[in-house]
């Protein structure tokens, strides 16, 4: 490393240190206003590794570990998709909770996005959000071949579904008829949130040395997680959560690879996934965030609601940007009542082409309101401030 990139990194380091103290310091208080005995204590967070397991190819050859719940042959498929830098087992109150409501009407299907978890990490240049979506297009193509399709993804899982909308816009026209976007954005995170911290010559420094010297990148894996996994780790949660909870968490977080965690932050900074938007216009949709995320503001969900005719906008009071696991039964309910007007907006024909039909859909050309759908009214969409 030349002397100007080293005294970058250590420049870097001096000036993002503040950030490490400060999100230590929000740890400790959070630990010690903890009282009483752990509601979680005996969780099972590894509640999916009893799932239906199964390895899907990406085009590039990347294997991405795919767990299912629910009948194959289950009238709806609906698809979980993380965010950066945790795993499939982050939807974990989801897949239990949502499996007692919907039982055989849905099949759940998640999986690990390369880079995490059981799946292969890939070339870095692999590691973009355009790879992502199509990585997404090959999951549904494996496991869901047939039959109306929901999408949900959290983080860059959001930005997931949102780079498979642009790409396969014919995909997302015959079979996907709803989706969930929750803590995420179309575009800018470099501006706001997490991508302020990421405009740092220390990691600049790191993404090169990824790529060229790999005694750096052993040298400086410590360095790095130093940066990175404090900024996630403090903006978690905005409550005072389970300590039982943060660990799991913070284990997700810390499992991440290093080289990992580097090779997507370009592509975070600068993903622009804005005109998919207009593949989504028919689509009924979930935006969803925390109005404490500071990874991704609750402003830039409004800035993606407002392109979503058909969205429903629920903000969470107090929420960090783990919101699934901080405010559970609120997402739960959020994402029960996508299913329920993507199913009733859904036509009889055009996205199903599994031989079964979906429960509840109408020709009503995307009118939910009045219908029934398992059982429960449908609503219009409209905001929600829950929490």
């Amino acid at each position: 490393m030349t002397d100007s990139k080293w005294s970058g990194l250590v420049g870097g380091v001096a000036s993002i240190a503040a950030i490490g103290a400060a999100a230590g310091a929000t740890a400790l208080r959070r630990a010690v206003r903890r009282q009483g005995p752990d509601p979680l204590v005996r969780e099972d967070f590894a509640l999916m590794n009893v799932d239906r397991g199964s390895i899907v190819a990406a085009d590039d050859g990347v294997p991405l570990a795919v767990r299912e719940v629910g009948p194959v042959a289950a009238p709806l498929t609906v698809v979980f998709v993380h965010g950066y830098c945790l795993r499939m087992e982050s939807w974990h109150f989801q897949r239990r909770e949502l499996e007692r409501r919907w039982g055989q009407d849905v099949r759940m299907v998640f999986y690990d996005q390369r880079g995490h978890g059981r799946s292969g990490r890939g070339q870095a240049q692999s590691c973009t959000i355009a790879q992502l979506g199509t990585d997404l297009a090959a999951v549904i193509r494996a496991v869901a071949p047939k039959g109306p399709v929901v999408l949900l993804g959290h983080s860059m899982g959001g930005m997931t579904v949102l780079a498979a909308a642009g790409q396969f816009p014919d995909l997302f026209a015959e079979r996907v008829i709803g989706v969930g976007l929750l803590s995420t954005t179309a575009a800018g995170l470099a501006q706001t949130g997490l991508g302020r911290n990421l405009e740092n010559p220390a990691i600049d420094a790191f993404r090169l040395a990824v790529r060229t010297a790999p005694g750096v990148v052993q040298f400086g894996r410590g360095v790095v997680r130093s940066l990175i996994s404090p900024v996630l780790l403090a903006a978690s949660y905005g409550t005072d959560v389970s300590p039982a909870l943060v660990h799991f968490s913070e284990s997700m977080i810390n499992g991440t690879s290093v080289v990992t965690m580097v090779n997507f932050l370009k592509s975070l900074e600068l993903h622009d996934e804005t005109d998919s938007l207009t593949v989504l216009a028919d689509t009924p949709a979930l935006v969803l965030c925390g109005d404490d995320d500071w990874v991704i503001p609750f402003r830039k969900s409004e800035e993606l609601a407002d392109g979503l005719p058909l969205a429903e906008i629920v903000r969470v009071r107090r929420a960090g940007h783990l919101v699934q696991l901080e405010f559970a039964p609120e997402v739960d309910d959020a994402i029960d009542r996508l299913v329920t007007r993507a199913l009733a907006a859904a036509p009889a024909e055009g996205r199903s082409d599994s031989g079964g039909q979906a429960e509840g859909r109408s020709d009503s050309g995307g009118q939910a309101g009045g219908r029934s759908v398992f059982g429960r009214r449908v609503a219009e969409p409209r905001r929600r401030t829950v929490g």
